[in-house]
């Protein structure tokens, strides 16, 4: 079942009581130093980044101006939280929306949670046909119910095991725009 979007009075109180986790500076830095890792593997391939909408918009956008190659870009929609705090079944919303087939793709989304709608996307575009694909991540969360087998191959920043918001990541989707990367209070329930 799908949650409620937040109001706009629900999703101040939730900012105003929420936990800083990293700064704007802090995950800029952060980028940058990702950025780096994937132009070293990636420059010489001609990648398609693949943004999963909507948590990768903003990380997706902030890593392309940082890749000084040539690359072409596409996204497709699938996700498990419809508006609701808590994972549900996979939703495809929007496919991928270039062909990947013989392509290096490179999977960019906000969070590695427990890691199913990334594992998902990630086996859908190897059986679409792609060369090679890879996944980034703006936030790797740190907890033992990920999904077995399955990492990224890149990450900014680490978080620790709390619902996140900020930098694409959403509270009812709410509060994607924020620069800084908060964790709900701990006072605040999931």
């Amino acid at each position: 079942m799908s949650g409620t979007p937040a109001t706009a009075p629900e999703a101040e109180a939730v900012l105003a009581n929420a936990d800083l986790l990293w700064s704007a500076d802090q995950v800029d830095a952060a980028v940058d130093a990702m950025a780096e890792r994937i132009s070293d593997q990636l420059a010489a391939s001609h990648p398609i980044i693949m943004s999963v909408l909507n948590g990768g918009l903003i990380p997706t956008a902030w890593l392309v101006t940082r890749l000084q190659f040539p690359i072409e870009m596409g996204y497709l929609h699938a996700t498990r939280y419809r508006s609701g705090l808590r994972g549900q079944e996979l939703d495809w919303r929007v496919p991928p929306s270039v062909p990947v087939e013989g392509r290096t793709v490179l999977v960019v989304d906000d969070i590695f949670d427990e890691g199913h709608t990334l594992a998902a996307v990630v086996e859908d575009l190897r059986g679409r046909g792609a060369g090679r694909v890879l996944s980034a991540v703006l936030v790797d969360k740190l907890h033992d119910r990920k999904v077995p087998g399955f990492q990224v191959d890149f990450k900014a920043l680490d978080v620790e095991d709390r619902y996140v918001f900020g930098c694409g990541m959403d509270y009812k989707e709410c509060l994607r725009n924020l620069p800084g990367i908060y964790a709900l209070g701990r006072d605040q329930a999931v």
